[in-house]
C-alpha cells in the first residue's frame, strides 16, 4: 500500500516523536505510549477495545488473539477502560475526537464514564453500525449492531464534514436534463443533493465476510470502509490519527489511504505483524 509518510516501527514507547512527519507502529501497551505523548497532539483517536466477553480462549485457531477475561468482571474491565480513555482525552488537540468502539456488553457504562472525563456538552453521536451477517437466535432477535460512541474535546471546535452518499428515500423522485435528482411539489421542482441524502448516526456496512479479500485471520477485524467514514468525517488530510488497539491495523490502513499520518499501537506481535504485512512493511526486527 502506498503511504504519504514513511513508518517507523518499534517496541520502545519512548521513540514515539510525534513531531517528526511520519508513521508509528508500536508493539507495546498503549498506556505506556500515552503516558509518553504530550498534551494535545492527537487529531482523532479510534479504540476498538477489547469488549469485555469474559473469554479465556482464542476465537482462531492461530496466535491471532488478544485477552479479553478479566477476573474482576466488569468492574475491572470498566477501569481499564477508564484509565486509558482519560489519557485520551490529555493528548487530543482541542478540535480532536475520539470514537469508541463497543457492544451491548458495556457500552451504557463506558458512556456514563466518558460524559464525565469529556463532559455531557462534547458528546457527538452514538453510532449505530449494523450488520445482518453471522448466525440467528431462536430466543432474541438476533443481535446485528455494534455502538460506536463519538466525544469532541470541545463541541464547539471539532472537526465534522458532513457524508453523502446512497439513495433517497423519496417517492415520485425525478431527474432533469442534467441527472439531477428532484420530486414536483405544488411550488414547483423541489431539488435534491446529487451527492445524495447525508449520512445519518446509522450506518449499514456489512460484516466482513470469512472468505472476504480483506481478511486477515484477526479476530473481530472490522471493514475498511468503516474507518474510512469515521477519519473522513472527522480529521482534515495530513492530520494525525491514532489507534491504541490497532489489532488487524485497519485504522492505520485506512488513514494511509485518505492521506493522514497514524500512530497504531498494539501489545499482540501477531497484530503488529499482520499490520506490517497489510501495509508492506519490513517485519518487526529486520
Amino acid at each position: 500500500m502506498a503511504q504519504p509518510f514513511s513508518t517507523f516501527v518499534t517496541d520502545n514507547p519512548a521513540l514515539v516523536d510525534l513531531s517528526a512527519p511520519k508513521n508509528f507502529l508500536v508493539r507495546a501497551d498503549c498506556l505506556d505510549v500515552l503516558e509518553r505523548l504530550p498534551d494535545g497532539c492527537l487529531d482523532l483517536v479510534y479504540i476498538d477495545p477489547p469488549f469485555g466477553t469474559q473469554s479465556q480462549r482464542s476465537r482462531t485457531t492461530n496466535d491471532h488473539q488478544y485477552p479479553d477475561y478479566w477476573p474482576g468482571g466488569l468492574r475491572e474491565h470498566l477501569a481499564f477502560l477508564t484509565r486509558r480513555i482519560e489519557a485520551i482525552h490529555r493528548v487530543l488537540k482541542s478540535s480532536g475526537c475520539l470514537f469508541v468502539h463497543l457492544d451491548y456488553r458495556s457500552v451504557h457504562y463506558v458512556k456514563v464514564e466518558l460524559d464525565r472525563i469529556f463532559g455531557p456538552g462534547n458528546f457527538l453521536n452514538e453510532i449505530i453500525w449494523s450488520f445482518r451477517t453471522g448466525g440467528l437466535s431462536k430466543r432474541w432477535f438476533a443481535r446485528k449492531h455494534q455502538t460506536i460512541l463519538g466525544y469532541a474535546r470541545n463541541a464547539k471546535r471539532h472537526k465534522f464534514h458532513p457524508i453523502r452518499g446512497g439513495q433517497f428515500r423519496t417517492d415520485g423522485l425525478n431527474y432533469d436534463e442534467s441527472g439531477r435528482p428532484y420530486k414536483s411539489t405544488k411550488k414547483g421542482r423541489l431539488y435534491f443533493n446529487p451527492a445524495g441524502p447525508a449520512l445519518t448516526d446509522v450506518w449499514e456496512i456489512p460484516f466482513l465476510s470469512t472468505v472476504g479479500l480483506e481478511r486477515t485471520g484477526y479476530p473481530d477485524q472490522k471493514p475498511l470502509a468503516l474507518l474510512e467514514r469515521i477519519i473522513q468525517a472527522a480529521s482534515d488530510e495530513g492530520d494525525r490519527v491514532a489507534d491504541f488497539f490497532a489489532g488487524s491495523g485497519t485504522t492505520a490502513c485506512a488513514a494511509a489511504k485518505l492521506n493522514r499520518s497514524f500512530l497504531a499501537v498494539d501489545t499482540n506481535p501477531a497484530a503488529i505483524r499482520i499490520i506490517q504485512n497489510r501495509l508492506d512493511l519490513p517485519l518487526f526486527g529486520e
